[in-house]
């Protein structure tokens, strides 16, 4: 009685073990694989075909959303971070206000999702410490959820140097710590 004992709880261990690994493999595997219905691809490779040539058009200055030509004006973008910690408010589905001045400079403004970072740099956390004086202040914003709860959180006005290009930001937190991160703001389209 006591071995067929033994032998159970080695079964319900080993299948435990089993499926903690088989679980732990597919959250590893790669984040951009999908399952694909057989009808995907055809579209998938149209898609890349239809970009591939848009990005020729910009290339050679045909339409397009040229990030050297965009005009002055405000445009919305995709704002993407290196963080689950540091990231635009689920609410704004990971979008902010791209401004354009006259002479060309970007700021974007997005939201987060609490009041828990307290300041912002451009730079790395080592040039934050050392620059107090560039730090950007929060904005107080109001967001709204899907089920209609709204919430106050902070925003920030981030100087953009380019677009579709990864750009370091240092966060503070509010246990006073700076943390290093890249920001990348993409897909400019006029509101």
């Amino acid at each position: 009685m006591k071995r067929a004992f033994k032998r159970v709880v080695i079964c319900v261990a080993t299948l435990a073990l089993g499926c903690a690994l088989g679980c732990a493999a597919a959250d590893t595997a790669a984040p951009d694989a999908e399952t694909v219905d057989a009808d995907e691809p055809i579209q998938a490779a149209e898609a890349d075909s239809s970009a591939a040539s848009d990005a020729e058009s910009v290339a050679e200055g045909e339409g397009g959303a040229n990030p050297s030509e965009l005009k002055p004006g405000e445009y919305e973008v995709e704002v993407d971070t290196d963080s689950s910690m540091f990231h635009v408010n689920e609410a704004c589905d990971g979008m902010g206000v791209l401004t354009v001045s006259e002479d060309g400079s970007m700021v974007v403004h997005f939201s987060l999702v609490s009041k828990k970072i307290v300041n912002l740099y451009v730079g790395t956390a080592a040039e934050a410490e050392v620059d107090a004086g560039n730090l950007l202040e929060p904005t107080v914003d109001v967001v709204t959820y899907d089920d209609g709860m709204e919430e106050e959180v902070f925003g920030f006005d981030v100087p953009v140097p380019a677009l579709d290009e990864p750009f370091d930001v240092a966060i503070l937190g509010a246990k006073g710590v700076w943390y290093d991160h890249t920001v990348t703001v993409s897909s400019p389209e006029s509101e």
